[in-house]
């Protein structure tokens, strides 16, 4: 390993696509259901890279290889060498909701501060997590890493690449239930980051008003919290939600640190009554679901002792892309374009958030199918149909052979085709429309 490690730090960058590759890269020849990375190793030579990573012995002893047993093993393995190599700390997030967007935010946070590094888009699996780890460079601080999983010990694996030194747990809810089989398999597995932690006495930064993590915890000492109370490490108060706005203090128990320990872990001192002037925050999130991630950047600012105002700052740059809770004006409508993934939870809470937006008088909704679910989708897609009734609606559009199957008043498409050829037709004026569904219903596409 020592090896390949130093022909990785000599390296440019690593490459696992072709398209990609840059001259001076090592290629990792990494293979799936329908490709074979060995097959374009070659080509991966010609275009610049420095060696292939291979595991075919048949193209092993060509100039440039570098044969292995498996490649994608050698890739996870070659990661953790890195990480124990370097002195930065590792942040770990996990969760059902919210994950990729918290993780964006405590980077914007941390990086008012630090040199950071954090997980490119949601490259989150067992390929994203050791790319997120070779990206740290020796001077980087920081690296903040997204951990998903759709099966169980996913997130034990994940964290036995990644060695965390801290980590959180966003929200467990209904995501992933084909493969977790049930609601308390999604639980254990979250948890999985939480058992890591625990058992390698390493810090949890965590939301005290999530009952189920804090179930999580039990009695362990190790852990940062913050929340809407007293007697948090950091009490936060919401102060809106369209946006979201936060209050924030140091702490209801003012803690200061030991100044002969320059990096975390700190050493803290608490004094009670601590009183600090509060600040406030607004973000560029639409909807009461997204506080807790906004609050847990702040959290996450004020452990590492990033000064608040900076906190602040970093808060109100993050602005979200990628279909996240986009809010987009569209014609005299706005939009909130939502569309990047959905399950029961965060669909009940968008729609719940639709409701509670203020100044608009006419609501459309255009929801996809929920994807991953198994035995559980026709009951999951039905119990959303079943709350949309309870309120009032300007319009509701259904899409997916899920939604398509439920006993719906309102008008149900069986694929996205079918829908964009009436909605080609329809028009709306001064609505608030929400557009929700999983990334296989590609929903932006109505708006392109």
């Amino acid at each position: 390993m020592e090896t390949l490690y130093q022909k990785f730090i000599a390296s440019s960058r690593i490459c696992t696509d072709t398209r990609n590759i840059v001259p001076g890269s090592i290629f990792f020849a990494l293979k799936g259901a329908s490709f074979d990375g060995n097959l374009f190793a070659s080509e991966a030579l010609k275009k610049g890279a420095s060696f292939a990573v291979v595991d075919n012995p048949a193209i092993g002893n060509q100039d440039g290889m570098i044969l292995v047993s498996d490649v994608l093993k050698t890739l996870q393995e070659l990661a953790t060498y890195h990480r124990r190599k370097l002195k930065t700390l590792v942040v770990a997030i996990t969760g059902s909701n919210g994950k990729t967007t918290t993780k964006e935010l405590i980077r914007a946070v941390l990086a008012e501060h630090f040199s950071v590094v954090a997980t490119q888009g949601n490259l989150n699996n067992n390929i994203g997590v050791p790319l997120t780890l070779l990206s740290i460079k020796p001077e980087t601080q920081i690296a903040i890493v997204e951990m998903g999983a759709n099966h169980p010990r996913e997130i034990a694996f994940l964290c036995s690449i990644a060695e965390p030194d801290y980590g959180y747990i966003t929200s467990i809810g209904k995501a992933h239930l084909e493969g977790f089989g049930s609601f308390e398999g999604v639980i254990k597995t979250k948890g999985e980051l939480y058992d890591y932690l625990m058992a390698n006495e390493k810090e949890i930064i965590a939301n005290a008003d999530n009952s189920i993590t804090e179930t999580l915890l039990g009695n362990y000492s190790k852990v940062y919290r913050f929340g809407v109370g007293e007697g948090l490490n950091v009490p936060v108060k919401c102060m809106g939600t369209h946006p979201v706005k936060i209050q924030f203090s140091d702490a209801s128990q003012r803690t200061t640190f030991d100044s002969t320990s320059e990096e975390p872990p700190y050493v803290e001192e608490t004094f009670q009554g601590f009183n600090a002037s509060p600040y406030i925050a607004t973000s560029h999130l639409v909807g009461s679901y997204h506080f807790s991630n906004v609050a847990a950047a702040v959290a996450f600012g004020r452990y590492f002792r990033v000064p608040a105002a900076a906190i602040k700052r970093g808060i109100e740059k993050y602005v979200p892309q990628n279909n996240r809770s986009q809010l987009l004006e569209w014609g005299n409508n706005t939009v909130l374009l939502d569309a990047y993934n959905a399950n029961p939870s965060s669909m009940a809470a968008a729609i719940d958030n639709a409701i509670s937006m203020e100044g608009f008088s006419k609501k459309v909704l255009i929801l996809g199918d929920m994807f991953e679910l198994g035995d559980y989708a026709s009951a999951e897609h039905q119990q959303i149909v079943d709350q949309i009734k309870k309120y009032p609606w300007e319009a509701v559009y259904l899409v997916g052979k899920h939604f398509a199957q439920t006993e719906s008043p309102y008008p149900q498409y069986a694929s996205f085709e079918d829908f964009q050829e009436v909605f080609k037709q329809l028009t709306f004026t001064d609505s608030l429309i929400l557009i929700k569904g999983s990334r296989g219903m590609a929903l932006e596409r109505l708006i392109k």
